[in-house]
């Protein structure tokens, strides 16, 4: 009598297909055969498969969560006697991470602003640190990500500007509006400022991914990314999509404040995201009385961002004092670091000195590498 298992049924690679359309890539709301992502090359030899799934980049954040739903579908909806674990191969069409500027050729660096937390001044932190930059003599770009809460036509006073798109070898590209010596593109400059934007998490990303791929940011030193609080698929698209040279994170000295910075670090330097930390800013690190220049009143509780910067391993760029001007400045769209006579000023052409030095140092230390990935 033969030892031979005999198999109830047979299957057929559109069974494969069928269970793998139940797979989604979390982002773009596509199942994986509809994306692209499942090789037409599924081998079948009795009850075993295997097949390869294609990835963009080695360094996808998704990949061994879509491997695993692959898996769990072929066994919910073909048969629980499917022998698949490890005949699951993946390609990727980028086999080293990318250099900076992949998608924006002509930019060199790509620096992602955040906070764990709204309310710390992130947007006020990247705002300022544009300007300075430009003031430097550095060609700067400014997103902002926010796609919910954008503030920047605000603080550079261009709410009714409206970008027009030009056509530029073919494509159709928005040009940024200009103002203070760099470029600068917000969702708040196409749509009405008096209405909540309800849009989905897929939509937002979307709309993300257009103000930076298919607008004429031309060639820049510096592109400044202003994030959205905390962490989400906007924070997910820019590390997928950009070659993120590295990550400011801004928090208060406060203890609630500093408990989510710690976990904004820890999203970037997690293995799926892999962003360097180039440091922490601690903002309104304390209040200076525009007549009392010398006198600090720690409101916050005192150098709380320095202590996490030393806790985590990571610079501790600058510590921004609260002085009225700042809050003027913004709603008036004059950022305080175009005036560098002021406490501010200072504080933020500092702020941008170390942020350059910083950027110039992790390039140095990332050279060696890109060169060994790029000749394999």
């Amino acid at each position: 009598m033969s030892s031979q298992k005999i198999y109830s049924m047979t299957i057929y690679p559109k069974l494969i297909l069928d269970a793998l359309t139940t797979v989604r890539y979390p982002g773009t709301g596509k199942n994986i055969v509809e994306a692209g992502m499942v090789e037409d090359n599924i081998r079948i030899e009795g009850m075993k498969v295997s097949f390869s799934l294609i990835f963009e980049k080695p360094t996808d954040p998704f990949l061994k969560s879509i491997i695993k739903a692959a898996e769990t579908a072929i066994l919910t909806y073909v048969s629980k006697e499917v022998e698949i674990v490890g005949n699951i191969s993946v390609k990727t069409i980028q086999q080293a991470r990318p250099e900076p500027g992949k998608l924006l050729p002509e930019v060199k660096n790509v620096i992602a602003v955040s906070s764990g937390k709204g309310g710390v001044g992130k947007s006020t932190v990247s705002a300022n640190l544009a300007v300075a930059l430009a003031k430097m003599g550095y060609k700067v770009g400014l997103l902002d990500a926010d796609i919910f809460g954008p503030s920047m036509p605000k603080m550079f006073q261009v709410e009714d500007a409206r970008p027009y798109a030009e056509t530029i070898d073919g494509r159709d590209l928005i040009i940024p509006i200009e103002k203070y010596g760099l470029k600068l593109l917000s969702i708040g400059l196409f749509v009405d400022p008096e209405q909540a934007t309800l849009w989905r998490g897929g939509m937002a990303s979307n709309a993300l991914k257009q103000l930076i791929g298919d607008a004429n940011w031309g060639e820049l030193d510096y592109f400044l990314i202003d994030l959205p609080p905390g962490t989400s698929d906007i924070h997910l698209t820019i590390v997928q999509n950009l070659a993120v040279t590295g990550a400011i994170v801004v928090s208060t000295p406060q203890e609630v404040a500093l408990a989510d910075a710690r976990k904004g670090i820890n999203m970037f330097t997690n293995d799926k995201v892999n962003v360097p930390i180039l440091g922490l800013v601690e903002n309104m690190a304390w209040f200076t009385p525009a007549e009392l220049p010398q006198n600090r009143y720690y409101l916050f509780g005192k150098e709380g961002a320095k202590k996490l910067a030393e806790e985590m391993n990571v610079p501790l760029l600058g510590q921004i004092p609260i002085v009225q001007s700042i809050c003027e400045g913004g709603d008036n769209g004059m950022p305080v670091a175009l005036d560098e006579n002021t406490i501010t000023g200072q504080a933020f052409n500092e702020l941008a000195a170390k942020v350059v030095a910083q950027v110039k140092r992790r390039n140095r230390e990332q050279a060696p590498t890109q060169i060994v990935e790029i000749s394999k």
